[in-house]
């Protein structure tokens, strides 16, 4: 028998919530909420929203948010597949953020209302979903929609949320064809800044670079090849193991056993350049997490490992625990330190860290042009103080992951011309695995993000890095 036709609406009917024929009891606000909240894979949104709000809002840290001592927490309750989610969510926005914000005002022409601005970091998670992700596009409307009604006053725009999170879905393809690297995901005052310093092309290779995966590179201690072998992995030119694995690091052979340490390709020059052997004493200056600090150990030298901060020291004696090596640690300002010279001294100075946005991407949106004088003035102090602290023909390598002038060759000429006791020591192509377009006319290495290139794009690219070593006259 044929169902009879569906009736008109009725006046009487009620479409907001109260009794009406045939119309269910409304739910209380908490009853709803707490039914919204049950929604598998909601809790995980919500948190990856805040998160983008305090990253990019509050310029709270990537690393700071989660952090188990994070204040305040949006992780709580979260088990490890969900928190491992939110991290893919709010890294991937973070990374594509410019051309996330463009698709959304395009599809936005009033913009959001002012009383629920904060709905743009439902959107922009939703979106980084969308479109670089792979998440169902129905499951990320569905949870955006959910998140937005959870909050009274965000509640009636939900339909608008839906309906352009809906419209960026069908203009997936349109959206990423016309997404430009340099253009929309770099912040403007840091593409003017790399088109001054490296040109055009240098500054849109940075920027293409800089949206990519990041690679895991470890640093291993004896039989690189046999390790790249068990672990899947190859041998850099400069002797790094590369990866192309996401399984957890502490689950990889060798890990426990402290057989190596993660750590970037370029990071894991500046230390070579000491020219450290067995008994020399080397002071490492903003020595923590301990990664450059390890290597030299490892070579059989009396390593002073100083940073300001007791908490960073802290990870860096757990990691030499784990790696069965020793340090002295010491908890100081490199830049007052009162110590009996050392045979070199490694300056790892505190920097902008552009040179890491591949794998911090909230470094483009946290940090500002405004920073530099404050830490260059920084790493001016630290350069006078370890020349001060170097014996008479020692090394001294100074280096920032860096890519402004400022923090880099601006900082060695400066030296130069304050202080005739430090001469400029040439780093050579082979002491950086042949990598000799990383080297500058005067002989520093300056490593950009698009240097170490491969045919797999998920094997190339490594942090920009600035390197200049130093011998006391």
């Amino acid at each position: 028998m044929n169902a009879p036709p569906r009736q008109p609406d009725r006046p009487n009917d009620r479409r907001d919530g109260r009794k009406g024929p045939g119309r269910r009891p409304a739910q209380s606000a908490q009853a709803a909420r707490e039914e919204a909240e049950r929604a598998p894979g909601l809790p995980a949104r919500l948190a990856a929203a805040a998160i983008l709000s305090d990253v990019v809002a509050k310029a709270h840290s990537l690393d700071e948010c989660f952090s188990p001592q994070a204040v305040p927490s949006r992780l709580g309750g979260l088990e490890p597949r969900d928190v491992a989610l939110v991290r893919s969510i709010v890294t991937a926005a973070l990374r594509r953020l410019g051309t996330i914000r463009k698709a959304l005002a395009q599809r936005l022409e009033k913009g959001l209302p002012k009383p629920v601005a904060h709905l743009e970091w439902t959107l922009i998670a939703a979106a980084a979903q969308i479109l670089f992700l792979d998440v169902p596009d129905h499951a990320a409307v569905d949870l955006a929609v959910r998140a937005t009604r959870l909050e009274a006053k965000a509640a009636p725009f939900a339909g608008l949320v839906n309906a352009v999170l809906r419209n960026v879905a069908r203009g997936r393809d349109e959206i990423l064809a016309e997404s430009d690297p340099l253009r929309d995901d770099t912040p403007g005052w840091l593409a003017a800044r790399w088109i001054r310093a490296y040109g055009e092309g240098g500054a849109r290779a940075i920027a293409a670079a800089n949206r990519a995966e990041p690679t895991l590179d470890l640093t291993v201690w004896s039989d690189a090849e046999g390790w790249a072998q068990r672990l899947g992995g190859l041998v850099l030119p400069t002797g790094s193991v590369r990866l192309l694995t996401h399984a957890p690091v502490s689950e990889l052979e060798g890990y426990a056993e402290g057989a190596w340490q993660v750590q970037d390709a370029a990071a894991a020059l500046p230390a070579r350049l000491l020219g450290a052997k067995p008994g020399m004493r080397i002071a490492d200056f903003c020595a923590a997490p301990g990664g450059k600090a390890a290597q030299l150990a490892t070579l059989g030298t009396s390593v002073t490992a100083i940073d300001r901060s007791a908490e960073r020291l802290k990870r860096l004696a757990a990691n030499f625990e784990r790696l069965k090596l020793s340090a002295e640690m010491v908890v100081a300002d490199a830049a007052t330190l009162r110590a009996q010279a050392f045979d070199a001294v490694l300056v790892d100075a505190p920097c902008l860290s552009t040179g890491t946005i591949r794998r911090h991407p909230d470094v483009a949106w946290i940090k500002r042009s405004s920073d530099l004088p404050k830490l260059a003035e920084i790493q001016a102090r630290m350069l006078d103080r370890a020349v001060e602290l170097t014996r008479p023909g020692g090394a001294i390598v100074y280096c920032t992951c860096s890519l402004e002038p400022e923090e880099g060759e601006a900082q060695i000429a400066a030296l130069l011309r304050r202080n005739s006791e430090v001469a400029r020591s040439r780093i050579s192509p082979d002491e950086i695995g042949g990598l000799a377009d990383a080297i500058t006319p005067e002989g520093e290495m300056r490593a950009l993000p698009f240097h170490l290139p491969a045919d797999d794009p998920r094997a190339a690219g490594l942090d920009g890095f600035f390197a200049a070593r130093l011998i006391r006259r």
